[in-house]
């Protein structure tokens, strides 16, 4: 089945993805691999990059562990009253509100099988699936991506009642309010199949994965040893995935085709369209800041280079 597009491909499109999705032809995309926002808290229907700056710049130079996600997002506490609860709540609908809007647009574009991956919190990755469902797409899994080991963000209870003056606080030591996260979730969702994985396959040229490695052994859905970063992947964006952590999301979820195309709504720095390209997958882009477009542009040229210079090492 070779699929007729009217849009660019292998370039990045900037704008509301909800708005530039609405032009691209239904059935025309075979994979969609994304990080977007996630609900720390909801600022605006989006994370503009002046907002993102604002907020991370007030803790840079801080004593805060916690400097890749804005101040104030969600995690600076407060009198934990009715109201405290109702607006987290409130936050939440909103969020998968949001979320519905881009996962309706995506569903239409996606072509039978489509596998879409969506990195968030562990905290707030239900919220996507859900939109994910309503939307239309078949949950299939969700993997592990684990990564460096944070620090807990709650409180310790034994230092803040130390602070306060209540007598033997040492009797609560080792008592917090949070886990030490070491892991961000992503959930693989797929859209339906045209009656069974065969059909579907010699159909749309998605459906299955690759889930032998290559040694031989099984791939589970704990994603491990995708931590480093090299010097070229440093970026000024906050949220920056490992290329070769995309790089296997890519050439696990969809078979190389000519007309397998890879979308990232949310191109953020470029990872997914730099795994992309670097893996010979045609693809295509979307991202509202203008400021990160710049950086996705170059590290295309750059990847691009670097394959007709040393084709082998990719």
């Amino acid at each position: 089945m070779t699929i007729e597009t009217d849009f660019e491909l292998n370039k990045v499109y900037t704008g509301d993805c909800i708005e530039v999705m609405a032009t691209f032809p239904k059935n025309s995309i075979a994979c969609c691999i994304t990080d977007p926002p996630y609900n720390y808290e909801f600022i605006g229907h989006k994370w503009s990059d002046e907002e993102v700056k604002r907020r991370t710049g007030r803790v840079k130079d801080s004593k805060t562990m916690v400097k890749n996600i804005p101040y104030g997002s969600g995690l600076s506490g407060g009198v934990r009253n009715e109201r405290w609860y109702e607006k987290n709540r409130n936050n939440d609908l909103e969020y998968m509100q949001w979320c519905e809007k881009w996962t309706n647009e995506l569903f239409r574009i996606c072509k039978a099988g489509a596998p879409v991956a969506v990195f968030n919190s562990n905290r707030s990755i239900a919220h996507v699936q859900i939109a994910l469902e309503n939307s239309g797409f078949y949950t299939r899994d969700i993997l592990v991506y684990k990564r460096n080991s944070g620090i807990p963000r709650g409180l310790n209870l034994e230092k803040k009642l130390e602070k306060m003056g209540v007598p033997n606080p040492e009797k609560w030591n080792g008592w917090h309010s949070a886990f030490r996260n070491e892991w961000e979730a992503i959930i693989i969702v797929q859209k339906p199949l045209i009656n069974n994985y065969w059909e579907t396959l010699q159909e749309t040229n998605v459906g299955v994965f690759k889930t032998v490695n290559n040694d031989g052994s099984f791939q589970s859905n704990i994603l491990e040893n995708y931590n480093n970063k090299s010097k070229d992947e440093k970026f000024d964006h906050c949220t920056v995935k490992p290329l070769a952590l995309i790089k296997k999301l890519v050439s696990t979820l969809v078979p190389f085709h000519k007309d397998n195309i890879i979308l990232d709504p949310f191109s953020g720095s470029g990872t997914t369209l730099v795994a992309a390209q670097e893996l010979g997958y045609n693809f295509v882009g979307i991202e509202i800041e203008a400021n990160y477009i710049p950086i996705i542009n170059k590290r295309l040229k750059d990847t691009k280079l670097q394959k007709e210079l040393n084709p082998t090492l990719f």
